[in-house]
């Protein structure tokens, strides 16, 4: 997709020079990846924190499970 966006030289400079891209479309890609990623993960987290993981064994049943 093609798009227009006005941003600031110095904000194209340092997103250049911080991800290591050859070009601006580059970086641009290589920076929204990161923000979705990032949020992915943020959003997993809060899933967590209201509804923790349960298991419903310990590490005897680990143990047991690995020497087999």
């Amino acid at each position: 997709m093609k798009i227009t966006a006005i941003i600031e030289d110095g904000m194209i400079e340092e997103l250049i020079k911080e991800t290591g891209a050859k070009t601006i479309t580059e970086g641009l890609k290589v920076a929204i990846k990161d923000y979705l990623s990032k949020r992915k993960i943020q959003h997993l987290s809060s899933q967590l924190v209201n509804e923790p993981l349960e298991f419903s064994y310990g590490a005897d049943h680990l143990r047991e499970q690995n020497r087999k």
